[in-house]
């Protein structure tokens, strides 16, 4: 079985105690997002779990866990997504940007993130514990606007691929979806359609300037065809990668539950919707702040469900695989 941690929430950010306490116990519970009231048993002994894959934005929170979770047996790799919003010009300096959109230079796109050298650094300092094939770059989403131009990224990307190249292989893109739960602010004043024309130009660029730092680009979830500009397309939980963490063969099976476009191959998500602090106006996976912060404080990091408890009446099914 292929663990994700997870799609839904940054558990190596906010809730890496609470998944070191499941790893421990050997399973966790988790609620159907569409049913809650189908709760389902995990079982996570490391007899069961072929590979972890870990999203996240920011382990630093998880850095001091990773001995435990090494001498428990498990094997795992991190999708470690690092964008080109909110870095302090002082420390990058660039003189693309209008003086009017300030907002830039702050944390107004993910709101809540630690200054983005310091996540740089966390990268680097997993990478080097871990080996650069088991730390994933994402630069997702791609957001264009007026101040946030085609060369505003072509400039951050050549920067981000000079701090990263030797950590990682891989760089994952995708270009951003105008979901309908996003706001109406957001879709006026930051997030714009992109064009199949900037999609390729952009993909093209990108994967000059990664193969010159010796980084593969690949493009997740994508219905435009990037492989003429370089770009493959990308399978973020993959058998190759999972094969080569786990060190054996593992039966495989396409994610029936992903986008078609995904090339991801099937794996049991135990994160939880509305429970993720990072404040990416961006997020599909998230509906309000105040959701948010309500779930938050329902969290109980010795609980065996992530959010809130499961009812001594409510019927629980092991998962079967």
């Amino acid at each position: 079985m292929l663990l994700s941690a997870s799609r839904r929430t940054d558990i190596p950010s906010y809730y890496s105690e609470w998944f070191l306490n499941r790893l421990k116990e050997g399973y966790a519970l988790t609620r159907n997002p569409i049913n809650r009231a189908q709760v389902s048993r995990v079982e996570l002994s490391p007899e069961m779990i072929d590979c972890i894959v870990f999203w996240t934005k920011d382990p630093f929170h998880m850095m001091d866990k990773l001995e435990q979770i090494d001498a428990m047996g498990y094997h795992y790799y991190f999708q470690f997504t690092i964008t080109p919003y909110g870095f302090n010009p002082e420390q990058y300096p660039f003189n693309l940007l209008s003086p009017n959109h300030d907002y830039l230079y702050r944390n107004e796109i993910e709101r809540n993130l630690r200054d983005k050298k310091d996540i740089i650094k966390t990268f680097q300092q997993l990478s080097n514990r871990l080996g650069k094939e088991r730390v994933l770059w994402r630069y997702d989403p791609i957001i264009i606007n007026d101040e946030l131009t085609i060369q505003y990224h072509l400039d951050r990307f050549t920067m981000l691929c000079q701090e990263l190249k030797g950590y990682t292989n891989i760089c994952t893109i995708s270009f951003v979806d105008l979901y309908s739960k996003l706001s109406k602010k957001v879709k006026e004043e930051v997030i714009r359609a992109i064009t199949p024309e900037q999609m390729h130009d952009m993909a093209a660029a990108f994967s000059s300037i990664g193969h010159k730092h010796g980084i593969e680009l690949r493009a997740c979830s994508e219905s435009i065809d990037l492989s003429v500009d370089g770009i493959k397309p990308a399978a973020c939980i993959s058998k190759d990668i999972v094969e080569q963490v786990c060190g054996h063969v593992i039966n495989a099976k396409k994610d029936k539950n992903q986008r078609l476009e995904c090339g991801c191959i099937q794996s049991v998500d135990i994160g939880v919707y509305n429970t993720c602090k990072n404040g990416c106006i961006y997020c599909y996976a998230n509906h309000s702040d105040t959701s948010i912060d309500n779930n938050f404080e329902k969290h109980d990091p010795n609980s065996d469900i992530l959010i809130g408890s499961v009812d001594k009446n409510e019927k629980i099914i092991t998962r079967k695989f």
